[in-house]
């Protein structure tokens, strides 16, 4: 799981720096050929575009700073914790649901994922099967149970 996250990031750096070492420049010097530059419109859209590619750069560094920094051995082997895969029924209901926790700056989520730091990852966070945990809602409190649980550990490599 943290290394194709760290592979996906790394691709969209690469990427990102192409653009911003190569296309970019090439654009803006094909309009400033062109003349006049208060009013021209290409200059002003590489100009921003350049802008948001340094910005996104600069996320994405702070990003794959902060994976690399993850101590598979502190992620616990019996417990909920990142990366961990949990199947919690609700008391009430007896409804099954799946979750797996992510970290809470990804930029895209799966059907499923939560953060950590969402209330049902804190509710989560540290419980191992056969625990029932509350989660506290606005409206009410949910029971829920954990049934299955798959840790980072144990995942299939992808």
């Amino acid at each position: 799981m943290l290394e194709a996250l760290k592979e996906k990031l790394g691709a969209e750096v690469e990427k990102l720096q192409h653009e911003l070492n190569v296309t970019l420049p090439n654009e803006i010097r094909r309009a400033v050929e062109m003349g006049d530059l208060r009013e021209n419109s290409e200059y002003k859209a590489a100009l921003e575009r350049q802008q948001f590619v340094r910005a996104r750069l600069e996320q994405l560094r702070q990003r794959l700073s902060k994976l690399a920094q993850v101590d598979m051995s502190q992620i616990p082997l019996d417990r909920v914790g990142l990366g961990s895969t949990v199947i919690v029924v609700c008391q009430e209901t007896e409804v099954r649901e799946s979750y797996t926790l992510v970290f809470g700056d990804s930029d895209s989520f799966d059907e499923g994922h939560v953060t950590m730091s969402s209330p049902i990852g804190r509710a989560l966070i540290n419980k191992s099967v056969g625990e029932v945990t509350f989660l506290r809602l606005p409206a009410r409190t949910r029971r829920l149970k954990i049934v299955e649980l798959i840790t980072i550990h144990q995942a299939p490599a992808k």
